[in-house]
């Protein structure tokens, strides 16, 4: 008999708050996470907001030692996946250390350590150069160092997929369980790249919103009004395993993971097709993994960037998956709240897939006032509900045309 994948931890490091509860209450709650950046100064910078984490204590979760040499984004792999842990009551040993995996997504790695170090050079020299430069920056420290600080000594990888790195993440995370390479794995997605080049190279290819006077109702998915998306920062981390491993300790189950797709859209380095083919072929093929109908879907956490492509091309390829059914389907953005984390994003978001089906709450679309033409179905506008979720479906969609998907169902023995 094939073996089945369960969700028995979660942990959250979002714009929104850090821990799971908190999160998820500002998120139903429709708050917003987006500011004005106080990273650094905006003032010859066009965009001038982003969606930072404002409440982290890295020493809650990482000695300060440690914590020095790591940068943002590995902090917040590791601390999202520790609370995965102790939410999920798992126990690391020497003798289950090998079955335990550590896979996770991240766009771009250590770019404001690059940044600094880059001016560090320029006006003092390479001799100033710290000898951490380079285990700093690498995009795979954050599986790197879950692994090191937790002990687990299963697959260890890193997806550096762009905005679709975390859930493809997860969904190898899901295979590695289910070929049997691994028990349990953490996995998900984590990013933090709100600094001078990342903001300025975004806004050099148009795809950040400018309304600098209102940061809470800049992100706008599937809105007419909608400018472009919001950089964001954090990470997001579950606990999978093998639903035996789950049932023989008795552990809390969130959601069953039963599908994942992915695909390439062969079309353009940073632009979907119109019609959303790749996307389409990429929902279609999670489906087919899950052995799944449209119909058996009642909520997806839509990628929705708020940019006008991307919330066009993405309801197109919904329509074009769901046929009659995507006009009874859920679907919302959460982008609206958190921003965009990039390699991250799918990360927070399979969290929120996972509550989704456990709490049987869609969040909202926040900001959608007068929704754009073509994007008519129902994104869950403006406040969350309460609705039976018997199956839910993640986009994410990254640049380069590279889509995954995964699809999550309520746990059923």
């Amino acid at each position: 008999m094939a073996r089945r994948v369960v969700v028995t931890g979660l942990g959250l490091v979002t714009p929104l708050g850090t821990g799971v509860k908190k999160t998820w209450d500002n998120l139903c709650a429709g708050k917003s996470g987006i500011d004005k950046i106080t990273r650094f100064d905006t003032t010859d910078y066009a965009v001038k907001i982003a969606a930072e984490v404002k409440d982290f204590q890295v020493e809650d979760f990482i000695d300060s030692k440690t914590a020095k040499h790591l940068e943002l984004f590995v902090q917040y792999a590791v601390a999202a996946s520790k609370m995965a842990l102790d939410d999920s009551g798992f126990l690391i040993t020497d003798e289950n250390a090998h079955r335990v995996g550590s896979i996770f997504g991240c766009g771009l790695g250590g770019l404001p350590t690059i940044e600094h170090y880059h001016q560090v050079m320029l006006e003092r020299g390479p001799k100033r150069i710290t000898p951490f430069f380079i285990p700093m920056v690498i995009p795979n420290m954050g599986a790197g160092q879950v692994s090191i600080i937790l002990k687990t000594k299963g697959p260890n990888l890193s997806l550096s997929t762009a905005c679709a790195a975390g859930t493809h993440a997860v969904g190898e995370a899901y295979r590695s369980i289910l070929l049997g390479d691994c028990d349990v794995a953490f996995t998900g997605g984590s990013e933090s790249v709100i600094c001078p080049m990342a903001v300025g190279g975004f806004n050099s290819m148009k795809a950040l919103s400018k309304e600098n006077d209102s940061p809470h109702t800049a992100s706008r998915p599937f809105d007419r009004d909608r400018s472009g998306f919001i950089i964001g920062e954090g990470g997001g981390a579950l606990l999978l395993e093998s639903l035996e491993h789950a049932q023989a300790r008795n552990a809390k189950i969130y959601a069953e993971v039963v599908g994942y797709g992915m695909s390439g859209d062969g079309y353009h380095m940073a632009a979907p097709p119109d019609d959303g083919e790749g996307a389409a072929r990429c929902m279609q093929m999670a489906l087919n993994s899950a052995g799944m109908t449209p119909e058996d879907i009642d909520y997806v956490n839509a990628h929705g960037t708020s940019t006008p492509l991307n919330d066009l091309c993405e309801t197109r390829a919904i329509k074009t998956v769901f046929g009659d059914h995507a006009l009874k389907l859920a679907i919302s953005s959460t982008k609206s709240m958190t921003g965009h984390l990039l390699g991250g994003a799918g990360g927070i978001e399979s969290v929120f897939t996972a509550l989704s089906i456990s709490e049987q709450i869609a969040p909202p679309t926040m900001n959608l006032e007068n929704p754009s033409d073509e994007c008519d179905l129902d994104y869950v506008p403006n406040s969350a509900r309460k609705m039976n979720i018997r199956a839910a479906m993640s986009n994410s969609f990254g640049f380069g045309g590279t889509n995954a998907v995964l699809i999550m169902k309520r746990y059923e023995n």
